[in-house]
This record gives structure tokens, C-alpha cells and sequence, in this order.
């Protein structure tokens, strides 16, 4: 069963919005978040191609916008927002819209990407990036440990076996994610 780097960071998040799209596929309508969501993410690049790699502590490399990648054998696929490709090695980079640190959920995101990275190029990722559009600090460097990669196959096993037994999971930890969740005409026991 092939999954989506994007079922991870959701998974982490709510595990009901995995349940909601893979076991009851349902239409759900594209909230303003999400479109603002798409629109900010072209500003992003715009702001990067001006850059340089100093802030990622890079003397040089190439950036790649919008890098495809799938594994076969992780049964996994995703849309990376840039890779660098350097000397020293590549380096995933999600961009966020938001004024927070990375959450846990961008954190499997990003070791996600580095999985399929490692699957497809062949060669190790030890370092991605979070790029976020506000606040005081904008790059957050994660590190790749091996414990993040082992809890991340772990992730993408709890979610196919949610959607093999067809289960539908608890609520998430935090109310306040529910707001502004495209799904939430579908959870019932959400006041």
C-alpha cells in the first residue's frame, strides 16, 4: 500500500484525517488555509532563488524546486518543496506557513523525505530544514537520527494498519486542531 510523505505529517497530527481520506474517501471542501496554504508557498520560492546558502551553513549547491520522489520498496511517495543538492549532501527543505517552531508532525515529514531520499539517491541525509515565513528565527535545522527514521517506518506501519482494519482512530490530543480541519463535518464526537 503506497503512502504519501503528506499521510506522515497528517497521521502525527490527527490520524483521523488518514482515516478520513484512505477508508472513507469522502469530498471534502478546500478550506481558505489550504489555498492560502498553496499561494504562500510560491512567495517562498520567489524569496529563495534570491538567497544564498549561507543559511543553511552551505558554501555551495544547487537548489531543486518541487523534487518527486517514490520508493518502491517504502511504498512511499511525496512532493519535497526543495532540495539542495551539495558538495557536503542533500538536504530536504519544507517550507511552513507559520510563526511557530516545527511541530512533531513537520518533523516525521521531513524524515520522511529524507528516507525516500536516501532510498532513491543512495546516499545518507543527516540534516533537512524548516523553513517558516515568521517570527524571530525563519530555519530550523532537524537532524536525521536513527531514531527518527525507525519511529517514522513505525508511523507508516501504524497507518497501514489503520487502514487495513478500517478502525477509526481516537480524537486528536488537541481540540484546537479540529477548527480549521477540512474533515470536520465527519467527526461526530467533535463539539
Amino acid at each position: 500500500m503506497e503512502l504519501r510523505v503528506s499521510d506522515i505529517k497528517q497521521f502525527v497530527y490527527c490520524p483521523r484525517v488518514v482515516y478520513f481520506d484512505y477508508v472513507m474517501p469522502l469530498k471534502t471542501k478546500i478550506t481558505r488555509k489550504m489555498e492560502y496554504g498553496k499561494e504562500r508557498h510560491l512567495e517562498f520560492q520567489g524569496y529563495e532563488n534570491r538567497r544564498s546558502l549561507r543559511r543553511y551553513r552551505l558554501d555551495e549547491g544547487e537548489r531543486q524546486f518541487g523534487v518527486y520522489l517514490r520508493s518502491e520498496r517504502l511504498g512511499l511517495n511525496g512532493l519535497l518543496d526543495l532540495l539542495i543538492v551539495s558538495p557536503a549532501g542533500y538536504f530536504p527543505v519544507e517550507f511552513k506557513d507559520t510563526a511557530r517552531p516545527p511541530g512533531l508532525n513537520h518533523k516525521y515529514q521531513l524524515t520522511a523525505y529524507a528516507l525516500l531520499l536516501e532510498d532513491v539517491m543512495k546516499r545518507p541525509v543527516r540534516c533537512g530544514f524548516v523553513c517558516t515565513s515568521e517570527g524571530e528565527k525563519r530555519l530550523w535545522p532537524i537532524q536525521i537520527t536513527p531514531n527518527a527514521r525507525l519511529h517514522c517506518l513505525r508511523i507508516m506501519g501504524a497507518i497501514r494498519n489503520m487502514i487495513r482494519s478500517e478502525r477509526l482512530p481516537p480524537l486528536s490530543r488537541s481540540i484546537q486542531r479540529c477548527r480549521e480541519c477540512e474533515h470536520i463535518r465527519f467527526c461526530n464526537d467533535v463539539r
